[in-house]
Formats: C-alpha cells, structure tokens, sequence
C-alpha cells in the first residue's frame, strides 16, 4: 500500500500499458474481493439474526438514504469531475499548486457536506415519509426508520470525505487502500449486529449507529496515506478557485444526472413499500449478489483505468486511449459473461448456501431468488456502464453519459410501473422482480448508447479479432453452464442439505464451472495471458 508517489515526482507511469492495467485491476478487484467477502459475512449476519423483517426493511431505507446522496456527492458526480482535474493538475502544476487543490476541494466539500448532513437529520421524518410513505401504518417501520435515520445520516459526511481522500490515492496509482476501506465497515456493522444492537431495548438502533461509526473509521483509515504524499488536506474554503470552479462545472450535469438517477432509486423503493413486508429485504439481498462481480471485477477495472484514460487524453494519445478502451471491453466479456451466467444458473443454492437459515426463511429464498436471476441477466450492462463512462469523463465530457443516463432512467421509472403492476395483476410469486427486471433492461439500453456515442466521435475503434472472441466466449458460456446445470441437480434438494453439503456443493459448482469455462476457451485458442500484450495483439 506504500506505491504512491509525492506530487513533486513525475516519474514515468507504469500503469498506462494493459500489463500494468491489468496489475492495477487485480489490486483493486483483490481488495474489492475481500471487501465484498466481508460484505456477504455482514449480510449473512443480517439475515440470520434479523430476516427480512419489519426491522431489516426500516434500516435498509435509512442506511439507503445517505448512501445515495454518497454516490451523488462522492463515486459519482464529484469522482468524475474530480479524477480528470486533479490529473491535469498533478501532469501540468507544481507540487503546492496540487495540494492547494486538495486543500480547496476539501473545504469546500466538507463545509457543503456539513450543512446537508445537519438538514438531513433534521429532516429525517420527512425523508422517511418521501422515501417510503408504505412504511405509514401499524407496524412501526415508519417509527423505526425515522429513529434509525437520524444517526445514519452523518455517514454522508464521513464518506464523502473519504471518497475524496480515495480519489486522490486512486490518481497517484495506489488502489489498494480506497479498495480495502469499505471491509471496515462491514467490520464495524458486523460487530454492531452481533454485539450491540442484541443488547438494546431498540435493535435498530444499534445497528444505525454502528453505520455512523464506521463512517469515522473509514475517514480515518486512509488520513495516514495522504500524509505519505504530503497531501493531507488543510481545509480553505475555495468556491472562486480556479480549480474548484472547473469540478464545480464539470459536476453540474452529472448532479443533474445523478439527482434523476435518486429520483428513480427513491420510486423503486417507493413502489417497493407497497409490496409485500420483507420485499425491500428480497431485493437487498438479491442485489449484494449481483453487486459481488459488480464490485470485484466491473468497478476495479472502472477504477483502473480512469486516471490512465485521463492522462492518455491530457497528453492527445488518441491511438493509446482507445487501445486501453478496447483492452478493457474485451476483458468485460471474458469475466463478466460467464459471471452472469453463474449468477442465473446457481441463484437458488448461492442463497441457499450464504443466506438460509435463522430468521432467513426457504419462502425468503424463493423470493429473492426471483430477484437475483432478474439481477443475472443485466450483470454484463451494469458492468459495461461502469466500464464506458470512464470513456467519457476522463475526456471531461460529462454532459454525453449524464444524457444517455437521463434516458435509461426514464425507461426504468416507467418500466417499474408496466412490470410491477402486470405481475401483481397475473398474481405472479414475486412482483418485486419486476423492478429488478426494470434495472437490467435499462442498464442494458444505457450501455448500448454509451457504446455507439464512443464508436460515433472516433473515440474508440475496435482493434480485430471480436467477431472470433465473442464465439469463443460464447460456446465456453454454454458448456459452463451444462456443467454447472448437471452438478447442481445431482445435489438435489438444496434446502435439504446441511450447512457443510450446501456448501461443498456450491464449492464443486463454481469450481467446476470455472475449469469447464477456461478449459473450453483454451482448446478454442483463447489465451488469457495475451491480455498482457497490446489489444491488438492479444486475440
């Protein structure tokens, strides 16, 4: 974690070449990987101690609430606007012009922050109302949210914060830090669910506050890194710097994105409490799932190469910035693929295994189920999403992807409705698939459009060989998945088994599917090695 450099060194970059994008994506998606581990603990965690109650649907809502607004202030609109700049900064200014930046940026956002988090909690019975207006009633969701909102709320201040001591890290090449801050808080959550939160007359509570404490721990995890860069922020306001302004105008489109991004978020979880108790819990955990390979391999690569996009555009090598495109699309279809066809074919024993059990019942099981296959199939979209965009920002264009993003939104709102309401009326089991559903086909509508406006503007050309590619892909996908289908029947009733053989069993399914895939793509002449060479080159 000490591979950072001063910003008055400018030695040559190491990671612009998909050998050393490919190590840097490893990183990431390896801490990522521990992260999202020590997620699915936390989750099992919750299910067992707590199910898909009353409870779990109130502290969902208010554990949501702030992570929106995180994504509107802190991996979104201000990541994207951030990471080109302060790039541009680090290649063309002095070392103190940079940490001036830092120093800007940090006053700025933390006293913005500041007032938004103190409204918030202020008005956390209005939001709890806006949010989830099914959760009004005799059940006490509502009485719990709005309780649980008031301590979950600062964590926006917290995280924004370490977003930003993350994206500076991310700029100097040291990934391993921001990947491995979040395993902490799955810690801290983890200790909260399992020891604090029993041993109160109000479980939620306890849960909520360990969301606000590990808001603090993450801050103060990364603080020692910023000082080894000498970039520890000394907060100056900086709203008429120079600097501040071009984030601030780079933000202002994808704000507008991101608030309609929060607008369609709210609806689901707005249409959602209206549904069954417990449906907000099924889509959770369906999507913790579909959000493991997101994590792990979709945003590590994001992550990856967005400084190396941003510093190919800066100094005009065209050629190379859509060679790295085309190195990163090409590894989106050799993992990511046959990830979602794991994800589809082995919904029912992934959430057997992890999930079942305790509090978590078999019909929980079977409704999430129905939310995670709806999940599986836009795995590929989502992960194109977050592979493209970079594509964009990191030529500071962050009007293009908002817009096509506005789109894909308008279709999910409305796709929401059409979908819910035709299950409820067809009587179908699960009709909270329906806004899953929803998600997949508009995340798979915005990858296309962001794809056709790279092609359009020459910003990417593919290199040769895809056509050969996507049938090796393709044929391995298959095979993969008889392998797996076959092994998972022969287990039988995964209910039925005990802890140990659901286990083993699922460990013989994902093994085997990987051998049965890898093997396929070798004897069909797919070297992966090759992703170490040139694009070109590779395939």
């Amino acid at each position: 974690m000490t591979e950072a450099r001063p910003p008055e060194e400018s030695a040559q970059d190491t990671g612009n070449e998909p050998g050393g994008l490919l190590r840097s994506t490893t990183v990431v998606g390896a801490m990522t990987a521990l992260s999202r581990l020590s997620g699915l603990a936390r989750d099992i965690g919750f299910s067992r101690w707590f199910g898909a109650s009353p409870l779990m649907d109130a502290f969902f809502v208010a554990f949501k609430i702030p992570n929106l607004l995180r994504r509107f202030f802190a991996e979104g609109a201000f990541s994207a606007a951030f990471v080109p700049v302060f790039s541009e900064y680090r290649a063309t200014r002095s070392g103190e012009e940079t940490r001036e930046l830092v120093d800007r940026v940090a006053g700025t956002l933390g006293l913005v922050l500041f007032g938004i988090t103190a409204l918030g909690v202020i008005a956390a019975p209005v939001l709890i109302t806006v949010f989830a207006p099914g959760f009004i009633g005799d059940d006490g969701r509502y009485e719990m949210a709005r309780d649980m909102l008031q301590l979950t709320f600062p964590y926006l201040f917290f995280i924004s914060l370490t977003a930003l001591a993350g994206a500076i890290l991310n700029t100097y090449r040291s990934f391993a830090v921001p990947a491995f801050t979040p395993v902490l808080l799955n810690l801290v959550l983890i200790a909260f669910a399992g020891w604090v939160a029993p041993r109160l007359e109000n479980p939620g509570i306890g849960l909520a506050a360990g969301v606000f404490v590990a808001g603090v721990v993450q801050l103060l995890f990364q603080l020692p890194f910023l000082m080894r860069l000498k970039l520890l922020p000394r907060p100056r306001w900086g709203w008429a710097y120079a600097g501040v302004r071009k984030i601030l105008k780079l933000m202002t489109p994808v704000m507008f994105g991101s608030s309609v991004a929060q607008i369609n978020i709210l609806f689901d979880t707005l249409i959602a409490s209206f549904l069954a108790a417990g449906s907000i819990s099924w889509l959770y955990y369906a999507d913790r799932l579909m959000e493991f390979p997101l994590g792990v391999f979709g945003i590590a690569l994001a992550t990856a190469i967005l400084p190396t996009l941003s510093e190919q555009h800066a100094k005009a090598s065209a050629e190379a910035f859509s060679r790295t495109l085309d190195w990163a699309l090409r590894l989106v279809l050799i993992i990511a693929f046959p990830a979602a066809l794991g994800l589809i074919v082995l919904a029912e024993p992934l959430l057997t295994t992890i999930f079942y059990g305790g509090e978590f019942t078999a019909n929980d099981v079977d409704m999430a189920e129905a939310a995670l296959i709806a999940y599986g199939l836009g795995l590929l979209g989502f992960i194109l999403v977050k592979v493209l965009t970079p594509g964009y920002f990191a030529r500071q264009d962050t009007r293009t992807p908002v817009r096509i993003a506005v789109y894909a939104l308008v279709l999910n709102m409305a796709l929401n409705v059409v979908l819910v309401v035709s299950l409820v009326r067809t009587n179908f089991y699960a009709p909270h698939a329906g806004l899953a559903m929803a998600t997949t086909i508009s995340a798979l509508f915005n990858a296309g459009l962001l794809y056709r406006g790279l092609r359009r503007r020459s910003v990417y050309s593919p290199e040769r060989g895809w056509g050969r590619l996507a049938m090796q892909v393709l044929v391995s996908g298959i095979v993969m998945v008889f392998a797996v289908a076959w092994i998972r029947d022969a287990a039988g009733d995964w209910l039925l088994l005990s802890v140990a053989g659901r286990v083993g069993w699922l460990a013989v399914c994902v093994l085997a599917g990987m051998a049965a895939y890898f093997c396929c793509c070798f004897l069909l002449g797919l070297r992966l090695a090759t992703l170490r060479k040139s694009p070109a080159a590779s395939l």
